[in-house]
C-alpha cells in the first residue's frame, strides 16, 4: 500500500482531532508494523517531564529544579524538541535515579500514566494506532522515555510493546548509567532496525510517526513515514518529501505570537503554582 492511503482528508497543517474513515489502512500481512514516537506525537508534551514531576512529589527534586523542568516542558509543547533541554533532563534524571529501587520506578510508571499522561493522549494519534492493530499490524512505541514508563503507556493503549531508554540496574537499584544509548534521534532508527530483524518485519512495508525533525532517521527507514504535530523543520521536510502530515493541535493556525507569549506566561505561573502546592 502507498503512503498516500494514510493521507489526511484535510490540508496539511490544518487542525483535526479525528481520523477520517477513508484514511483507514487496509490489509495487514505479516511483516508490517507501525512505530510511534511518544512525546508530542502520541501525547501532548514530554512524558519524561511527568516522570520528573512525580519524582518531585516524592521529594527527589528541589523546587528550583522542578520549576526549570516546567519551563522546558512549556517550551517543548510550544516549539518542539530542543536537544539541550532533552539532554539536561536526561542527565539530571540519571543523577537523581542513583539508588532508586527498580520496583519503585515500575510502580511510578503506573501512577504517572493514571495521573498525568492518560488525559494527554491525542485521540487522533490513538485512533491511528488502533487502526493498525485492527488490520493485523503490530504497533510499538519508540521513545527516549524510560522503558518502564514507555511499556506502561503501550500496555494501557493495548499496543504490542515499547522501545525506550534502559537504565542500568544492579541488585535491584539504578546505578545512574544507561544500558546502550539514550533512545533518541539516530538511536531510534538503529533500535527499530534491530527489532525488525528479530520480528521478521519488512521496513519498506512499515509505518513510522513522529513530531520531530530529530526523528527523520527513523522516518526515513520505513516505507510509510508520517509527520504528526510536526515542528517547523519536520513540517518543511515532510512537505518537500511528500509525506503525509496530521496536526491534532487545535487552533494552531489561529494562534499569534503575542497570544502564545501571553499563554506561555500564564502557563509558567500555573506550573510554578502547581509545584509550589506539591511542595506544601
Amino acid at each position: 500500500m502507498s503512503a498516500a492511503s494514510l493521507r489526511p482528508a484535510v490540508e496539511p497543517g490544518s487542525s483535526t482531532e479525528t481520523v477520517p474513515a477513508e484514511a483507514s489502512p487496509l490489509g495487514g500481512p505479516a511483516g508490517e508494523a507501525a512505530f510511534f514516537d511518544v512525546d508530542n506525537t502520541m501525547m501532548r508534551g514530554a512524558s519524561l517531564f511527568h516522570v520528573a514531576r512525580k519524582m518531585y512529589q516524592r521529594r527527589a527534586f528541589t523546587l528550583r529544579f522542578a520549576a526549570g523542568l516546567a519551563w522546558k516542558q512549556l517550551r517543548f509543547v510550544m516549539r518542539g524538541e530542543n536537544m539541550t533541554d532533552i539532554h539536561a533532563v536526561r542527565d539530571a534524571a540519571l543523577a537523581f535515579a542513583i539508588g532508586i529501587a527498580h520496583e519503585d520506578v515500575l510502580a511510578l510508571g503506573e501512577e504517572v500514566y493514571d495521573e498525568m499522561i492518560a488525559s494527554k493522549i491525542w485521540p487522533g494519534a490513538r485512533a491511528l494506532a488502533e487502526q493498525h492493530l485492527r488490520n493485523g499490524r503490530r504497533v510499538w512505541l519508540v521513545t527516549g522515555t524510560p522503558v518502564e514508563v514507555a511499556s506502561v503507556i503501550a500496555n494501557r493503549l493495548g499496543l504490542t510493546g515499547a522501545l525506550g531508554t534502559v537504565g542500568e540496574v544492579s541488585d535491584g537499584f539504578y546505578t545512574g548509567k544507561l544500558v546502550g544509548e539514550f533512545l533518541h534521534g539516530p538511536a531510534k532508527a538503529t533500535a527499530v532496525h534491530e527489532l525488525a530483524g528479530q520480528e521478521g518485519l519488512d521496513l519498506s512495508r512499515c509505518w513510522a510517526y513522529s513530531d520531530s525533525y530529530n526523528d527523520v532517521p527513523l522516518l526515513s527507514i520505513v516505507g510509510h513515514p508520517v509527520a504528526i504535530n510536526p515542528d517547523h523543520r519536520l513540517r518543511k521536510h515532510a512537505r518537500d518529501s511528500n509525506w503525509p502530515i496530521y496536526d491534532f493541535r487545535s487552533g494552531r493556525r489561529a494562534a499569534t505570537l503575542g497570544l502564545k507569549a501571553a499563554t506561555g506566561a500564564g502557563a509558567i505561573y500555573g506550573l510554578w503554582r502547581g509545584f509550589s502546592r506539591m511542595r506544601g
